[in-house]
């Protein structure tokens, strides 16, 4: 099974791009929420790990996971709101985010017990690493399933509004490499980190993959390896959950292999491929297997 832990959140999407005063459609989100809902559509044995509110938006986001085939039994529950994200959209699709998370549920997650031993991965990301004190906990979970083996997946995710400190943070991120499998982050996510993949790797990852928007993605692992897949095109709506259908599709695949047998190419393309079929629809609506395999069936 692989556990993704981390936030969900209601998305409030404008329908009018560019209209500051239009009218916002709320839509599931949240970088782990997305890529558990991702992992479910793929076909993948999942799981979600969180706090998840008691209020309407949180009945509908776990009514989303279970739609998506993911098991909700490691989700704890609170009366506290659902945090909110105002997304605005660029000309070419690409996402900002502004957040209403004073006083949210997923902000007071708590460490679970031992997660169970069918547990394979584990995945963590964005906003659940930056606001306390839920981010204790998540990193505290990294750590300790880490230590017994489990394969870790971080995706920094960054949002800068968010994160009071930046040098603060960035000394964070640093100290959970030695408990991180596989790091992917963003060209922007890496300029805003600073440092260099080989830095990064030698701190702990295995793997680090590295994700360009149309440009694709490249990985480097800690053998020294180097592969890259491009991008693949399609009219891009909006760019909104393309990155957590990569953790998703990263994480479905390596299930398979270990990260040192790794068919990178191979799973680089498929990746690619899951993350287009998300950008070509409005919001975070990650593709199924089959519309996935349709589309590996075209390609080859």
């Amino acid at each position: 099974m692989i556990v993704v832990a981390g936030e969900s959140l209601i998305d409030l999407v404008p329908q009018q791009p560019g209209e500051p005063l239009g009218p916002l459609a709320p839509r599931p989100g949240g970088g782990p929420y997305n890529t558990a809902v991702a992992l479910g559509r793929l076909g993948a044995r999942a799981a979600f790990c969180s706090r998840v509110s008691t209020d309407g938006f949180g009945e509908a986001l776990l009514g989303g996971l279970r739609s998506a085939g993911v098991d909700t039994s490691l989700v704890q529950r609170g009366p506290e709101p659902t945090t909110l994200a105002v997304a605005t959209l660029g000309a070419d699709g690409s996402a900002g985010y502004g957040f209403y998370a004073d006083g949210t549920a997923d902000r007071l997650f708590e460490l679970p017990p031992q997660l169970p031993p069918s547990v394979s991965a584990l995945a963590f990301g964005t906003c659940s690493l930056v606001l306390e004190p839920g981010a204790s906990a998540y990193e505290a979970l990294l750590r300790r399933e880490s230590a017994r083996g489990v394969l870790t997946l971080l995706d920094p995710n960054i949002r800068p509004g968010l994160i009071p400190d930046a040098g603060a943070y960035r000394a964070r991120f640093r100290s959970w490499l030695p408990y991180v499998s596989l790091l992917k982050l963003s060209e922007e996510d890496a300029a805003w980190l600073g440092g260099t993949v080989e830095e990064w790797l030698a701190a702990g990852p295995r793997a680090v993959v590295l994700t360009r928007g149309a440009a694709g993605l490249t990985v480097r692992t800690a053998e020294g390896a180097e592969h890259s897949a491009p991008g693949e095109r399609v009219d891009v709506v909006d760019t909104i959950g393309a990155g957590d259908t990569v953790n998703a599709a990263l994480l479905q695949r390596l299930a398979a292999a270990p990260l040192a047998t790794a068919d990178w190419p191979d799973i680089l393309r498929y990746a690619a491929r899951a993350a287009a079929l998300t950008c070509a629809r409005e919001g975070a609506q990650p593709p199924l297997a089959t519309e996935l395999a349709a589309v590996s069936d075209v390609a080859t």
